[in-house]
C-alpha cells in the first residue's frame, strides 16, 4: 500500500494534503477552543504588540532628541565661535587700517562694512520670508474634509479622462 506523498506540491504551490508537512491543522485552527478564548488571544496579542510599538516608539524619539539636542548644543557652540572670529577680524582691520587712516576713521570704515553686510543679509532673509506661502495643498486638502464627510466632495482632478497614467496630463 502506498501512502499520498505530503512533501508534493500542487500545480498552485499548495502542499498536498492541504497543509505544510508536519503540521497539525486542529491545534493550528484552534478547533478545540471557543471563538470568545481566539478573540481574547488576538486583542491580547494586540494590545501587547501596541504598547510594544509605542515603547519601540518612545525609545526612538528618546534617542533622536537626545542626538538632536547634541547637534543642536554643537551649532550654537559653533556659532559662539564663529562670532569670535569676525570680532577679532573686524579688530583687526580697524588697527591695520588705523595705522593708514587713524584710529576713529578705521573704526568706522568697519562699522559701515559690517552695517553694508547687515543690510544685505536683512534683504534676502525679507525676500525669502515674501516667498514663504505656508502649506497650501495641505490646507486646501483640509478644508475639503468636512465636505467629504457630509458626502458633498467634488470630483477629483484626474478623474475621467484627464490623466495618462505617466505623470503627466492630457491636454484638452
Amino acid at each position: 500500500m502506498t501512502t499520498p506523498n505530503m512533501d508534493a506540491r500542487t500545480p498552485g504551490g499548495a502542499y498536498a494534503g492541504g497543509a505544510h508537512p508536519g503540521t497539525d491543522l486542529g491545534a493550528e485552527r484552534g478547533e478545540d477552543r471557543s471563538i470568545g478564548e481566539i478573540l481574547s488571544d488576538v486583542t491580547t496579542d494586540l494590545s501587547t504588540l501596541m504598547r510594544q510599538e509605542l515603547e519601540l516608539a518612545k525609545a526612538e524619539l528618546k534617542q533622536t532628541a537626545t542626538r538632536a539636542g547634541t547637534g543642536a548644543g554643537l551649532f550654537g557652540g559653533a556659532a559662539v565661535a564663529g562670532h569670535m572670529v569676525l570680532l577679532f577680524l573686524s579688530i583687526s582691520l580697524w588697527w591695520g587700517l588705523g595705522n593708514l587712516v587713524g584710529r576713529g576713521w578705521s573704526a568706522l570704515i568697519v562699522a559701515v562694512i559690517w552695517a553694508i553686510i547687515a543690510a544685505v543679509l536683512a534683504l534676502t532673509g525679507r525676500g525669502q520670508l515674501a516667498r514663504v506661502r505656508g502649506i497650501p495643498s495641505t490646507t486646501e486638502t483640509v478644508a475639503k474634509i468636512p465636505d467629504a464627510l457630509q458626502g458633498n466632495e467634488p470630483p477629483h482632478p484626474f478623474s475621467g479622462n484627464q490623466f495618462t497614467g505617466t505623470g503627466q496630463e492630457n491636454q484638452r
